[in-house]
């Protein structure tokens, strides 16, 4: 399941595709273009989900997330032998990142625009539209994006520090300017990447971005001008309450854990993260089935979120809760990976989806039927390409759920939906 959802990361690569790619031969290179409206190199980066755009947020948590994982459950990394592709994964987006990066108080944050994208169902090899590059900077700016970014690129530096130095330093000097940029320049970003407020509004605002940058930032620099930083959004946003998920939009049980190792003196984050996984397990709606329910949209998704916290407190956290938070987060990974009688994982375990709503890997080789007449969103069998490794979107709240491709409620992909539940793998492997 771990190496899977690698190969899913891989079916989701934008641009010039590595001779090392494994998804054949259905995914070659695509958006080549990317970033010529604007005269920057914009290619690379990760198609979002079963579309083709590159939205930035969503993708820098999905960085942010992997690498955490590929940090603090390394030995499972190893043990199934997945480290190298963990970091290729993660480099992949960061390297994009880096080129989206384009001036210290500029960074592009989205390629795509939603409507157009969502018009055209077909192979991204084969798209046609326009596509637009939307940025942030002082005239426009955007505190979530800029502070996101900047705790993938710090997070991304440590596991890269002793392989590759240079580009760890790199990283961590565009993270620096990247959190300094969202700091001074307060806006909420989707106020000036208009386009994302229909797809990746941040409904908790940007104070979470601020405290969880800050974190990881000082994780990667030990410079305690951030734990400061930390501190005072702590306070300036009352972060301590109010945490009912973690997800690419709220941060704050994330940095409730985060918090918790690297100032372990301040017992704000320990206790806050003891009384979110506290709600979890105590107050929160779960399925008949067993697995949590605390999101409509993509329930597996925020189940595996939630789990990696969990798994993350058994490991690192007090070690009177461990077994409890171990064994409650093995159910929730279980309940996604088919104990409840099948699997929500492509390619993996009893009866996986078959049908999920993404366009790339519903469309043939020749693609013509697929995008002159949407054959490849309507016809009733299988897709043609196995989307191995891909978690879909997930059952209701009364554990019902049908393969169906138009459903994307429950049976999209997302590179956010994989982040954490590929560090709970690792977590798992490391306890097994």
């Amino acid at each position: 399941a771990l190496c899977m959802s690698f190969l899913f990361y891989e079916a989701q690569r934008s641009g010039h595709l590595p001779e090392d790619q494994r998804v054949e031969p259905w995914r070659w290179d695509s958006a080549m273009d990317d970033g010529a409206d604007v005269g920057h190199n914009l290619t690379g980066g990760y198609y979002d989900a079963g579309d083709h755009v590159k939205f930035g947020f969503p993708m820098a948590y999905t960085a942010t997330v992997l690498a955490w994982g590929l940090i603090d459950f390394a030995e499972g990394y190893e043990a199934a032998g997945q480290t190298d592709y963990g970091r290729a994964a993660v480099k992949w987006a960061t390297d994009y990142f880096l080129k989206a990066h384009t001036a210290e108080y500029q960074l592009y944050g989205q390629v795509g625009k939603g409507g157009i994208d969502h018009s055209f169902w077909g192979r991204p090899e084969d798209m046609y539209k326009e596509r637009p590059s939307y940025k942030i900077d002082k005239e426009a700016p955007g505190t979530e994006l800029a502070c996101e970014t900047a705790a993938a690129l710090a997070a991304a530096s440590i596991i890269f520090k002793k392989d590759d130095p240079d580009y760890s330093a790199e990283m961590l000097e565009v993270a620096k300017e990247l959190y300094a940029f969202g700091d001074e320049y307060r806006l909420e970003y989707h106020k000036s990447i208009t386009d994302a407020a229909d797809f990746y509004r941040s409904w908790s605002g940007y104070g979470d971005e601020l405290l969880w940058g800050a974190l990881w930032l000082y994780r990667a620099t030990g410079d305690d001008t951030y734990l400061t930083k930390a501190q005072e959004a702590w306070d300036e946003f009352n972060l301590a309450e109010d945490a009912l998920q973690f997800s690419w939009d709220d941060k704050k049980a994330g940095a409730y854990a985060l918090g918790s190792m690297v100032d372990p003196d301040n017992t704000m984050y320990a206790d806050a993260l003891k009384a979110f996984l506290e709600y979890l397990k105590n107050d929160a709606t779960y399925t008949p089935g067993g697995l949590i329910f605390l999101d409509p949209w993509g329930s597996n998704r925020h189940a595996g979120n939630v789990a990696f916290l969990s798994l993350w407190a058994a490991k690192y956290g007090d070690p009177a809760d461990a077994d409890a938070n171990r064994e409650w987060a093995e159910g929730q990974i279980g309940y996604i990976l088919g104990d409840f009688g099948h699997s929500f994982v492509v390619g993996f375990g009893v009866d996986p989806p078959s049908h999920p709503h993404h366009r790339s890997s519903s469309c043939p080789i020749p693609p013509d039927t697929c995008f002159l007449n949407s054959w490849g969103q309507n016809q009733p069998g299988p897709n043609p390409h196995t989307l191995y490794g891909a978690l879909v979107g997930g059952p209701d709240d009364s554990d019902g759920y049908q393969d169906i491709r138009s459903d994307y409620q429950h049976n999209e992909v997302a590179c956010d939906y994989n982040a954490a539940y590929t560090g709970c793998l690792a977590a798992l492997i490391e306890t097994s």
